[in-house]
């Protein structure tokens, strides 16, 4: 535990599922193994596209990456707690779509219930954050914050909470047009048999962040509430 550099709580398909299997060959990162595996072979550079999500794994973001002001074991308690709290939630099926220039996995229709869950464990879990750095506030605002999204930068320690959140699984980096369709194909012929049944939110997943920047589960909490 001593080697992550920052943690995350995250929605993860459960381990050895077909989406977690099928996200981890896309990505060619199995974040539950911590171990890089072969792209399928889709017609495309895979290898490239998913550069830039694959150091994180399949997942969906609850509470961002972030710096620990307490003992490791003092965090992982608060997430147990946490996770005692929350009742298993039905997200429903998965579909594919081109969010903001990257390709990924949404809800067919992001609900109140499961908004409410990311705010819980954004604010539960906010006490055990360090403060961002300055360099770690630039870097943020480089992509271009409104005003409001600054103001949730400084208060939660990243910009698309709250009300700017946004369930997504992300699968590729900022993709050209021609390449966005392109691998909208592949996707859909990669994913689509393991998208076919609901998805539920049943575990707060814990992340951590190796020295080599990349991410591993390193607990997966059953929500009991």
């Amino acid at each position: 535990m001593d080697n992550f550099q920052r943690f995350a709580v995250y929605y993860a398909p459960a381990q050895g599922s077909t989406l977690a299997r099928a996200g981890a060959r896309w990505l060619g990162w199995d974040a539950d193994e911590a171990r890089a595996c072969p792209h399928p072979e889709l017609g495309l550079d895979l290898a490239q596209i998913t550069q830039t999500p694959r150091k994180y794994g399949m997942h969906g973001t609850l509470k961002p990456p972030m710096r620990l002001s307490c003992p490791q074991a003092t965090f992982f308690d608060a997430v147990e707690t946490l996770a005692q709290e929350l009742a298993p939630l039905d997200m429903g099926r998965f579909v594919l779509r081109p969010l903001d220039g990257f390709l990924a996995l949404v809800t067919e229709g992001q609900s109140q219930a499961l908004g409410d869950v990311a705010a819980r464990v954004v604010s539960a879990l906010d006490p055990f954050r360090a403060p961002l750095s300055q360099a770690e506030l630039d870097r943020r605002r480089v992509a271009g914050l409104t005003p409001h999204q600054d103001a949730l930068l400084q208060r939660w320690g990243y910009p698309y909470v709250m009300n700017e959140f946004r369930f997504h699984v992300t699968l590729t980096g900022r993709l050209e047009p021609k390449i966005m369709m392109d691998t909208l194909r592949a996707a859909h012929a990669w994913f689509d048999p393991a998208l076919e049944a609901s998805q539920t939110l049943d575990a707060l997943c814990i992340f951590g962040e190796g020295k080599d920047g990349r991410f591993q589960q390193v607990r997966r909490v059953p929500l009991r509430g």
